[in-house]
């Protein structure tokens, strides 16, 4: 891949949006090109900064009275029925800044998690491999073609199980692309229900605790076990969801 299009895509690759396949091109490319590795370093800089608690301010005590001050006169002013026009320009000239520092600070305090982006990342990866007929790269009911399968793909040797005695069925395995790094992919159908179950190491040994949410109507589940992290995507309902986490968890 050559610079223009990495570039192109190198936002596109660092908040984890690539399928697979062009996520490794330019990996392969970032490999021998130290200009596009510190556009990508740029970035991620920048979408740490972001992200960080560090951007939440609490509304200084003296601003707040200020606010709070100049909607009382306001609000005063519309009683009464009537301000000269000039009057009406002071106020909104000094309400217009605060109302647009106000509205800076709620937005930056809004900054979403670590946490709640990788969510995202993973229902979106859930939907991809929904939508874009890449649901599967080794489909096999069987948990001993699916494990060697990812052997010399990716760094790790994923736990692979058989479930249909609790009521879930292997369907196969991928490789996708989740919070910087390759991950495997297990496939299990629950009646007509698709749930991805991605699995990578932890960088940090155990990992976070475990996590149970909903995002864009899908349930979501993420857990460590052993030095791993799961995370189980579907719009199974969540109860049964933790049903294939228990599974796990044996």
């Amino acid at each position: 891949m050559a610079c223009p299009k990495t570039k192109d895509l190198i936002e596109a690759y660092g908040d984890g949006e690539l399928d697979l396949g062009s996520s490794l091109e330019i990996e392969r490319h970032l490999a021998g090109c130290e200009a596009c590795a510190a556009v990508l370093e740029r970035h991620r800089a920048l979408r740490s900064a972001l992200a960080g608690a560090s951007l939440h301010y609490d509304v200084p005590p003296r601003l707040a009275a200020r606010v709070r001050s100049a909607v009382r006169k306001e609000a005063k002013g519309r009683a009464t029925g009537w301000l000269p026009s000039w009057r009406w320009a002071a106020v909104a000239a000094s309400v217009a800044p605060l109302a647009i520092l106000t509205w800076a600070l709620v937005a930056l305090s809004k900054t979403p998690s670590p946490g709640d982006l990788l969510n995202q990342e993973i229902v979106s990866a859930h939907l991809r491999s929904l939508m874009g007929n890449h649901l599967m790269d080794f489909p096999s009911s069987d948990q001993h073609t699916v494990k060697p399968a990812f052997a010399g793909r990716i760094d790790f040797s994923p736990d692979v199980r058989g479930l249909s005695g609790v009521g879930f069925t292997l369907i196969g395995g991928r490789l996708d692309y989740l919070d910087g790094r390759p991950v495997a992919a297990l496939v299990y159908g629950r009646r007509k229900h698709v749930i991805n179950l991605f699995i990578w190491p932890s960088a940090g040994g155990e990992g976070a605790r475990g996590v149970e949410t909903s995002l864009r109507g899908y349930n979501l589940l993420r857990w460590s076990r052993a030095g791993m992290l799961y995370s189980a995507v579907s719009d199974l309902n969540a109860p049964e969801l933790r049903e294939l986490r228990k599974a796990f968890e044996e």
